[in-house]
């Protein structure tokens, strides 16, 4: 049997799990570049702007293992119709939190919104299902590479949606969840496409795996779960204070969603060969060149704060979290069995976003309140990205070695 015969099922749920990444992930790309923005205008201090993403993310936790869990025992459609029902009613409770001006409303409507980010970060793990060993890596890359189109839709909707608004007002920002709405409503029907057999019911004598803790002892998930966490967290840290950034130092929400535009576009482009990369050089090889490429982000960051050094560093942030994310998660994939599937991936989902919560509330509190201007706040917010670089590098080198040593 050929590769492509073989991977004939994998190529089809692909092409459906990169459309609904196209169509249902460019709503996270809109929230974000707004949510900061919005909260800025409705929360009681400066220093909450950006618990709205926080609560995006910590909703993307929380959610994880029982979502998982559903998927292991109902299938992926139904939990991916779970996700998309998270973020329609979670855009319908912002657009009423935003026409009464409440603030703790929207961000319950966040939480709502997390439910599918959580949805979507499982796309990767259903991409391997049904595919082949030596197909793995590549569907992974080609799911990812979907982002590209949500790239484009997410910040240029926001751009389009905002624009001629008022500036003072907070309702601008409606249209953009009107638009969230009907993404979620039509993005559904994507689902039915796919063509993933629900795990069988585990029998009596069938193996129950290891336990959360037996498989976080075990090396190789264990820096997979930190490479992941600080790829993902790193970028989201960065990310979340960027339109804050952008216009707080003079240029329009337009400009903001550019270089939200650029970020998430490489975020997402070199999905195209990561696969490749990885299946060629290894995935610690390619985790170690994205944590090194993150770093360089940070540094090109702390240059300036013109809209060229925002455009470059977030083009290098998104590069940076495409190979140390990717790597990770095909790092986790080879680490564990069938059965242990739905449990290794929801503890790995929640460990990773519990961290970017953690990121995404001290991206507000770094970049409002940690220095007199948005200068230093950018600064502070860049400069905080070294620890946790040289957590993952650490443990990253610490793997490679214990592997070098004879048995």
């Amino acid at each position: 049997m050929t590769a492509i015969a073989e991977d004939r099922r994998a190529y089809r749920n692909v092409a459906v799990l990169v459309t609904a990444q196209a169509l249902l992930g460019s709503q996270i790309t809109m929230i974000f570049v707004i949510g900061g923005l919005a909260g800025q205008q409705m929360a009681p201090h400066v220093c909450l702007a950006t618990l709205p993403i926080s609560m995006i993310v910590f909703g993307s936790m929380t959610t994880a293992p029982w979502l998982s869990n559903v998927m292991q025992r109902y299938g992926r459609r139904n939990g991916f119709l779970v996700g998309a029902t998270g973020g329609l009613l979670g855009s319908f409770l912002a657009v009423y939190a935003i026409s009464i001006d409440n603030f703790w409303l929207f961000l319950a409507g966040s939480y709502l919104t997390g439910i599918y980010m959580s949805a979507q970060g499982f796309y990767r793990f259903a991409a391997v299902d049904t595919a082949s060993e030596a197909f793995r890596p590549k569907a992974i890359s080609y799911v990812m590479a979907g982002g590209l189109l949500s790239a484009l839709i997410g910040p240029q909707l926001v751009s389009l949606l905002t624009s001629g608004s008022p500036v003072a007002t907070v309702d601008r920002f409606m249209p953009v969840y009107y638009a969230a709405i009907a993404i979620n409503v039509f993005g559904m029907a994507i689902f039915f496409a796919l063509d993933i057999p629900t795990p069988p019911k585990p029998e009596a004598h069938s193996p129950k795996g290891r336990s959360r803790i037996a498989l976080l002892s075990s090396p190789g998930i264990a820096v997979a779960v930190i490479c992941g966490m600080v790829s993902y967290a790193l970028m989201n840290l960065v990310m979340t204070s960027t339109p804050l950034a952008v216009v707080g130092c003079g240029f329009a929400v337009s400009d903001a969603s550019n270089v939200v535009t650029a970020h998430v576009l490489a975020m997402f482009a070199p999905s195209f060969f990561t696969g490749h990369l990885i299946a060629r050089f290894g995935a610690e090889r390619i985790v170690a060149i994205g944590l090194l490429i993150l770093a360089l982000a940070g540094g090109v960051a702390l240059q300036g704060v013109e809209l060229g050094n925002f455009f470059v560093a977030l083009v290098l942030l998104g590069i940076g979290w495409n190979f140390g994310f990717i790597g990770a998660t095909t790092m986790l994939a080879a680490h564990h069995d069938v059965h242990e599937r739905g449990r290794v991936q929801g503890l790995n989902d929640a460990i990773v976003f519990g961290c970017v919560t953690f990121a995404s509330l001290a991206s507000g509190g770094l970049m409002n309140c940690a220095g007199a201007d948005v200068v230093q706040g950018w600064s502070a917010v860049n400069l905080a990205m070294a620890p946790l670089l040289m957590l993952a590098g650490g443990a990253l080198i610490w793997l490679v070695m214990r592997d070098r040593q004879p048995a």
